[in-house]
């Protein structure tokens, strides 16, 4: 509201209206810091892999393609500083026995680009990388495709993991420039593990 008009309000009329807008600006000016620590708290939350550090435990769901069975196993996965400069332990265990004990190690490759790898400490090194705070990757082991995510939701660490079978494709198209060949493969099994920080 421009300058004259404020003065064409009654007295009573401009001394509330002025006060309305010194408070709202007033209002604004407290929130700005609120704004900016939460942006800065917010940042500070997904900062991988910091902030995903614990021990983790629950259980995944193994669902396969045909079968309404659901095979529910007990789920861990620790991650945590290693003894080695730049390495996390990054140690995932299956069954309420613990038979299955996967001790990896994960590293940067390039950090700044969200590139980094598990090594499985076999011979086996896994690129793997963080996406819109996803922590992915795919992998092929003779005929079968793993596609894995991590990511976390509010106090949770969601695991996904889809097998691809690679023998069987489906394909489609005309194979030409306009149109080229597409393959398209079955889905053998889709795990989910919602895991909790003890």
């Amino acid at each position: 509201m421009s300058f004259i008009k404020i003065l064409s309000i009654p007295p009573k009329r401009r001394d509330f209206f002025i006060f309305g807008q010194i408070k709202s600006m007033m209002l604004k000016l407290y929130m700005l810091p609120l704004i900016f620590l939460s942006c800065i708290a917010n940042a500070q939350h997904i900062k991988f892999p910091q902030s995903w550090m614990g021990d983790w435990k629950g259980e995944l769901h193994w669902s396969k393609a045909g079968n309404d069975t659901v095979q529910k196993v007990k789920m861990e996965l620790h991650i945590k500083p290693s003894p080695e400069s730049g390495k996390y332990n990054w140690q995932i265990i299956y069954g309420d026995n613990k038979a299955d004990n996967r001790p990896y190690t994960l590293f940067a490759k390039d950090s700044a680009k969200g590139h980094w790898a598990i090594d499985e400490n076999n011979g086996i090194i896994l690129d793997q990388f963080l996406i819109a705070d996803k922590f992915c990757g795919a992998f092929t082991v003779q005929s079968s495709t793993i596609i894995n995510n991590y990511w976390l939701d509010g106090d949770k660490l969601i695991v996904e993991f889809y097998n691809l079978n690679l023998k069987n494709p489906f394909s489609s198209g005309k194979g030409t420039e306009e149109i080229p060949l597409v393959n398209s493969y079955p889905v053998r099994s889709y795990q989910k593990a919602i895991l909790y920080k003890e």
